[in-house]
């Protein structure tokens, strides 16, 4: 029966992702000018020219490939894994599949936000299943995590009018996004050029499925680079502010990322 777990979970992942492009992929992609972004903070539209954003088209969905590593307790060693994420924008949703190994064991985890609500599992062994998360928790985690990838990876949707911006300082701003029912808010943090370095949270919650806890949490990314037309974060770093320090929980190489796909990427 080894294996069948992950079977189940790559097969719900493909059936969401199948299903979106045939109903969730409407979104307009025509050229993002400086007309779109003149409503942002200025730092915020500096983003959007450091990162090529301009002058290319809006994003309705993308594909992205990662590898890294992920630990549930600071003692722990990370855990090889890689995954594959699909974003649509029309109605914002997110589907996150990713196979790691913890001492030569193999594991499979599976995120699914979709229609304002997220679910978490992993399975040990691809099979016993040792996460479980859901609920209005999970619901508002995840749609953190949806806006955090607006940032980083699909900078030209921070244009979206669910987005409320407050300037805070020349080189710092909070972000409220709305999503339905859904409200969640962030700072984010860049440099002079326009480079955005972090993004933290109050809002995302460390969970194991049953125990939920709400620290800050924080994304720094480095290792600036163009990727498919766009200059984006090559590494990114997942931490919880806790009040016993930083827990860096996870490490992320951006491996590849694709724009307005028309049909699932094998």
């Amino acid at each position: 029966m080894v294996g069948l777990g992950s079977f189940l979970l790559k097969n719900e992942f493909s059936h969401r992702v199948k299903e979106d492009f045939f109903h969730n992929n409407q979104k307009d992609t025509n050229t993002l000018t400086q007309n779109d972004i003149k409503h942002l903070p200025a730092i915020v539209q500096k983003y959007l020219y450091y990162t090529k954003s301009v002058g290319q088209p809006k994003v309705k969905n993308f594909r992205a490939e990662f590898t890294g590593g992920m630990r549930a307790k600071p003692e722990d060693s990370y855990m090889e894994l890689r995954s594959v994420q699909y974003n649509f924008y029309q109605k914002p949703s997110r589907y996150f599949f990713m196979e790691a190994k913890k001492m030569g064991l193999p594991a499979t985890g599976l995120h699914l936000y979709q229609n304002e609500k997220a679910t978490f599992e992993v399975r040990m062994l691809n099979w016993f299943k040792v996460v479980n998360a859901k609920g209005d928790k999970m619901n508002q985690a995840e749609t953190v995590t949806l806006f955090n990838d607006m940032c980083f990876i699909a900078p030209p949707t921070l244009i979206d009018h669910n987005i409320t911006w407050e300037t805070i300082d020349e080189t710092t701003v909070k972000g409220v996004f709305k999503n339905g029912s859904q409200q969640i808010s962030a700072i984010l943090y860049f440099k002079q050029n326009g480079e955005l370095i972090n993004f933290i949270s109050n809002d995302r919650y460390d969970t194991d499925g049953k125990t939920y806890h709400n620290y800050p949490w924080a994304t720094p990314v480095e290792d600036y680079k163009m990727i498919n037309g766009y200059f984006l974060p090559g590494k990114a770093k997942l931490i919880y502010q806790k009040p016993e320090g930083d827990f860096t929980y996870g490490e992320l190489v951006y491996k590849s990322v694709s724009y307005n796909l028309t049909e699932p990427k094998e």
